[in-house]
């Protein structure tokens, strides 16, 4: 059985071979698990698969042989382990599809589709963690952890139809960041199958190399099947602000204040964007106001105020008892020495829970206007606080005035809240950085761009920064080449192979990565 698929992926060129029909590629490709004891299903190539050749950012395309719904993390095994009998077959674990360049794809190889693991969502008040399958999605943790507990994760990331073993993979951040870290940093223990076809158990004192190489670790070092999530006591309400701002120094002195409070004296939730200072009703004055029933009066703008105007977003944390002049005098407080446009402050107080899923209301907009199908070529950067300055005038002031046709994300974090132990890449600096999201939808508008333009648009950037000297890092980062990832990774590198040559030696996971090739040698 091995050998006959050897033969079919190594006897032939799988990127220009002729595509087969879906009779002749199943029909080819079925023995491979004559054998195999795998409890949930499996669907060849023309069956059923071709969904996992895609993903959100519509950008990439690619051709897998086989899409694999396993039952649980032994399915995950067998798989791997099957692959590793091949020297050509490689294996990726997909979550919700939600990525942008092709990460979770596996061209000519297997792609796991991990939502159908059993999603447990096991709740120990006690401990205050929850055990969670990592196909499970953050939405459908947030409602059995609140609902049935009223508990929650501490951090987050803004749109939770993603799952807990993909945003693991990556960092996973929101405007909770600041406080508690990135997602990576609020979990205490891991299982994993690894590319040798292990299925481990792991945490900062079990198996510590894998626990800290798989968060963070792009999917190169093990499929992560199940995670113990940090909980606290939700709370009730939010009363979410918004304010708006002239001049980026300005924006960026009240946003790192508030970012380097003490904990308990800042707000919950602290982001922020960049938006045009236009009537555009995609990316100007109107993406401001929290409610139907608020105006952003333009007429409040100073006159000297540029091309692009900042907004900044912060919510705080109140339950239905305490009382509402209490609630206001601590907003008050913490708003105290914010200096924003006078007259440009929007204010709503909402559930939490709806504060959370405040995406997901955006996202059945997007669909019943047929944009959230479209591509979504963003782009993801992590830049450090001394060259923000000039990234704003480079790129947002210039490259970007007009908007990307999507929010503009612009936020500090700060690098004490993230493990360097873990496999997350930060700006070299070690200082405060700001992540930058360019959330682009392609659709009709005026000032619109094609796909292809933003794609050109996002190079520009990318060009920008390295031409500028700026300290940067992409984040849900995408090279072509070993050069690009070497240069990401910087004096990490060296790390992350020993860690790929220690856990999936044959690189037999995340082929869509294109970090390593099948059966790499370390450089």
């Amino acid at each position: 059985m091995i050998a006959y698929i050897e033969r079919f992926v190594h006897e032939n060129d799988v990127d220009t071979m002729p595509e087969p029909d879906s009779g002749e590629e199943q029909g080819d490709l079925s023995p491979l698990f004559n054998g195999v004891d795998i409890q949930g299903t499996v669907e060849f190539a023309g069956c059923g698969s071709a969904a996992a050749g895609i993903d959100f950012g519509g950008v990439q395309v690619s051709k897998p042989l086989a899409l694999i719904r396993p039952a649980n993390s032994d399915d995950v095994a067998k798989v791997v382990r099957l692959a590793s009998r091949s020297p050509h077959l490689t294996v990726a674990a997909r979550g919700n599809g939600h990525s942008v360049n092709g990460q979770a794809m596996a061209h000519r190889g297997l792609v796991l589709d991990m939502k159908t693991i059993e999603p447990k969502i096991t709740v120990d008040p006690e401990t205050a963690q929850a055990d969670v399958s990592g196909g499970a999605l953050w939405e459908d943790v947030l409602k059995r952890c609140v609902l049935g507990y009223g508990l929650a994760p501490r951090s987050w990331t803004d749109y939770l139809g993603l799952t807990v073993g993909g945003t693991l993979s990556n960092a996973g951040v929101s405007g909770q960041t600041f406080i508690y870290g990135p997602q990576t940093e609020n979990v205490t223990e891991l299982e994993v199958v690894t590319g040798n076809g292990d299925v481990l158990v792991c945490s900062k004192n079990e198996n510590p190399e894998l626990f800290f190489s798989v968060l963070g670790g792009l999917g190169q070092f093990g499929i992560i099947t199940r995670a113990r999530v940090l909980l606290q006591p939700a709370p009730d309400m939010v009363r979410w602000i918004r304010v708006v701002y002239s001049e980026f120094s300005e924006f960026t002195r009240d946003a790192e204040m508030l970012v380097t409070r003490a904990e308990g004296d800042s707000f919950d939730y602290l982001e922020g964007f960049v938006f045009v200072n236009s009537d555009d009703p995609v990316n100007g004055w109107a993406s401001v106001p929290l409610d139907s029933d608020q105006f952003f009066d333009p007429s409040c703008i100073p006159p000297t105020a540029g091309p692009v105007l900042y907004c900044l977003e912060v919510a705080l944390h109140y339950k239905n008892h305490d009382p509402p002049s209490a609630v206001d005098m601590r907003t008050e407080r913490l708003m105290g020495g914010v200096r924003f446009v006078e007259g440009l402050r929007f204010s709503v107080e909402v559930g939490y829970m709806e504060f959370l899923l405040r995406v997901k209301r955006a996202e059945k907009e997007a669909k019943a206007n047929g944009i959230w199908d479209a591509p979504h070529p963003w782009l993801n950067l992590f830049v450090s606080k001394t060259d923000i300055a000039d990234f704003d005038r480079l790129v947002f002031k210039n490259i970007l005035k007009h908007g990307v046709g999507g929010p503009i994300l612009l936020y500090p974090l700060l690098p004490s809240k993230w493990d360097s132990r873990k496999s997350v890449v930060l700006p070299e600096g070690g200082g405060m950085f700001y992540l930058v999201a360019l959330l682009r939808f392609c659709f009709p508008y005026p000032k619109g761009l094609s796909v292809e333009e933003m794609i050109v648009q996002n190079q520009e950037i990318v060009q920008t920064c390295i031409q500028n000297g700026f300290d940067f890092k992409l984040y849900l980062p995408h090279y072509t080449s070993r050069e690009g990832w070497k240069r990401h990774f910087g004096n990490q590198w060296s790390r992350f192979q020993e860690r790929k040559a220690r856990f999936d030696p044959m690189a037999i996971l995340a082929p869509g990565q294109k970090i390593f090739p099948r059966n790499w040698h370390p450089s």
